[in-house]
């Protein structure tokens, strides 16, 4: 997995990203976590996932591009919502795929 240089965290999650980042990446259970990711299909924007999803063996985590981590799905939602009303403002369009690889390549 790859992880968004400006990442999302829902305000739980701010103080805790590293330790969020090591469970995931660990295989370690934290009920509630959501991802915000950049789909592998590039037709769609982004795509919310429950991380228990990954505790699955045979679960492709290979190219996840992690754009948010949230502490529940409601916020998650927000944060799709949030993230396409910030790269409108910006760009005047909604090619939020378009737009967060870009800015993360700016560094």
């Amino acid at each position: 997995m790859e992880y968004y240089r400006y990442l999302y965290l829902s305000e739980k999650l701010e103080k805790k990203r590293d330790k969020v980042i090591d469970w995931l990446e660990r295989n370690r259970f934290w009920p509630g976590i959501h991802l915000i990711l950049l789909p592998q299909n590039e037709k769609n924007q982004l795509e919310i996932l429950n991380a228990a999803y990954l505790l699955q063996p045979d679960y492709p985590k290979e190219g996840l591009f992690v754009v948010g981590i949230t502490d529940s799905f409601e916020n998650a939602l927000e944060f799709v919502e949030k993230i396409s009303q910030e790269v409108y403002d910006k760009t005047k369009g909604l090619d939020i795929r378009k737009f967060i690889l870009m800015k993360e390549q700016e560094g």
